[in-house]
């Protein structure tokens, strides 16, 4: 059988989805997946309840921090009534991670998680990058957005206490699907290379998620280019997840993220256990 991980999904938990849990467990079954993490969103930036921020017009959601408890306290429980049946993965698509160091920490500590994506969906002084409107930018100010993400990932790739950087060209995925927009992010592959070098050095790893795929991007989130690049820069770990938030897109498109990680010079693809790594061939 082949081998499909599926290591990004949302569930109720997520303030974006309103995927049943149990739904999620059951098709991740009937998929057959070798393995399978639940991650719901946790934004660190906006970790306690509105009031805590006072006046704000960067977020229009709140109190993460509820939100991941209830979610890790739930999978908890679901991969006991799971066991021998699925290889269920407690994670967390932990957000933002560097502009709230001490939330990100006390993720990173909790001996719940097996698995810690880290993602930036909003860089700071700015939305996330769903809520901005690029129709109303110049280029100009397209590239100096893109800048400041780029050099944003690279923090966070230089803090590296998470196990896989997550979808790290996401920030095209808006650009490209509202307004057309197709920056040339070959301007900042140096800045790519240095994130990637970092991650190797400290045995993290990066993911091929499938969304781009579906939503009309045409590939996932990294490319093939970036993927290649990673393994150039010594990286090791690939993992694939679908970013489903329903339960119709759960597994959506992992083979193409296998021929991805396997064009790109990869033989196994990664899931995380315990935080460790557990390597698996790609078929």
């Amino acid at each position: 059988m082949l081998n499909l991980i599926d290591c990004h999904t949302h569930t109720q938990y997520s303030m974006d989805s309103d995927a049943d849990i149990f739904r999620m467990a059951e098709r991740a079954c009937e998929l057959g997946l070798a393995a399978y993490a639940i991650t719901d969103h946790c934004e660190c930036n906006w970790w306690y309840p509105a009031a805590h921020y006072g006046a704000t017009d960067l977020s229009e959601d709140f109190d993460f921090g509820a939100d991941y408890e209830a979610s890790v306290t739930a999978v908890t429980a679901l991969k006991e009534r799971y066991a021998g049946r699925l290889n269920l993965i407690c994670g967390t698509e932990m957000g933002q991670a560097i502009q709230a160091p001490e939330i990100a920490e006390r993720i990173c500590t909790d001996s719940r998680l097996d698995f810690v994506i880290a993602s930036i969906h909003q860089i700071r002084n700015e939305k996330d990058f769903y809520y901005i409107d690029y129709s109303k930018m110049t280029m100009d100010g397209i590239y100096d957005l893109l800048e400041r993400y780029f050099r944003e990932v690279y923090e966070l790739c230089r803090w590296g206490k998470f196990d896989v950087l997550g979808h790290l060209t996401y920030c095209i995925r808006y650009m490209k699907m509202r307004s057309g927009i197709d920056p040339d992010l070959s301007r900042y592959d140096e800045i790519i290379a240095e994130s990637f070098r970092e991650l190797a050095q400290k045995g993290k790893g990066i993911e091929i998620n499938t969304s781009g795929i579906r939503q009309g991007v045409g590939e996932t989130f990294p490319g093939v280019k970036y993927v290649r690049l990673f393994r150039d820069m010594g990286g090791e770990f690939v993992s694939i997840g679908s970013d489903a938030h329903t339960v119709e897109d759960l597994g959506a498109d992992l083979r193409k993220g296998n021929e991805t990680a396997k064009a790109a010079g990869f033989s196994h693809l990664t899931y995380f256990r315990s935080r460790n790594p557990v390597q698996i061939p790609i078929d």
